[in-house]
């Protein structure tokens, strides 16, 4: 039988005293509910605090110190260590969490202490996608790392493996595909897609309906005008302002952008590398072909 603290739930009486200062005088625990008195002016505080689930980061760089302080500042889950490749690291503490070991031991920190959660905080788009398949393959659980001060609308699907920075702005529609990074006080204006293991860097501003292929990169403060089409592997530089499409695996510089380096397109190369969403289905119309800029 589920028993209940008796420090859960502790009524304080608060009396008001000459000098207009209030006093706290400790009540009753809900072992005993007593009716307060009628002239006194009572309180019930709470002090059972809802146990956080247990969470491992793999990656402890410079995106894993930041996924670290989102996760800290949504207070969702217990970060109870850092997974890392780099053997140098092992053992070190990155902002107080431990170094744990390489990530193949998180098959024995699920035997040991049933950790069976875990996100990936490796900047890198295909190092990041590669390895949420990877502990995927092996049963965890990807959560998101939501900033509390990041802006969503009600109505915008998210994949899993998601970094949402602080001051992130994702407006009404918008799909994110799983591994995105929406980094510091970016912008998605609505009915946008973006694509899995893609990375919006800080104070990159896209408008409405922009589709954001699989692994592409917006640089930091780059612009993308309305319903544009950004190919899958494609770098837009920092600061560049975006008014054609963008062909896969290219990179584009400048205002307005123009390419600096272009990839030939393969018929076998998959083009429809848009939010991999299974459970649900796209909410707006199909991305139109891509154009020639």
């Amino acid at each position: 039988m589920r028993t209940r603290s008796p420090a859960a739930v502790v009524f304080v009486q608060v009396a008001a005293a000459p000098s207009d200062k209030l006093h706290i005088v400790p009540g009753n625990t809900c072992g005993s509910f007593l009716r307060p008195p009628r002239e006194s002016s009572w309180v019930m505080i709470s002090t059972n605090k809802a146990k956080k689930e247990p969470l491992i980061i793999i990656g402890c760089g410079g995106h894993g110190r930041v996924v670290l302080d989102v996760l800290r500042n949504a207070g969702e889950y217990d970060v109870l260590g850092f997974v890392d490749s780099n053997p140098t690291l092992h053992g070190s503490r990155v902002d107080g969490v431990e170094v744990l070991g390489p990530p193949e031991m998180l098959t024995s920190l699920y035997e040991r202490h049933g950790v069976s959660r875990t996100i990936v905080g490796v900047g890198n788009n295909g190092a990041r996608r590669a390895l949420a398949e990877q502990v995927q393959s092996w049963g965890f659980s990807l959560v998101n790392a939501i900033h509390p001060s990041a802006n969503l609308a009600g109505n915008v699907t998210l994949g899993q493996n998601l970094v949402i920075a602080a001051g992130a702005l994702v407006c009404a529609h918008c799909q994110i595909g799983d591994s995105a990074i929406l980094n510091t006080g970016c912008i998605i204006d609505h009915e946008s897609w973006i694509g899995t293991a893609t990375h919006i860097c800080p104070g990159a501003r896209l408008a409405g309906r922009v589709a954001v292929e699989s692994g592409a990169f917006v640089g930091i403060g780059a612009t993308i005008i309305q319903g544009l089409h950004i190919g899958y592997d494609s770098t837009i530089g920092a600061g560049a302002v975006v008014i054609h499409d963008v062909a896969p695996m290219s990179t584009v510089v400048g205002v307005p952008a123009r390419p600096i380096r272009t990839v030939v397109k393969s018929a076998s190369v998959a083009t429809g590398l848009i939010p991999e969403f299974k459970a649900n289905p796209p909410i707006v119309a199909p991305l139109p072909a891509s154009r020639t800029s």
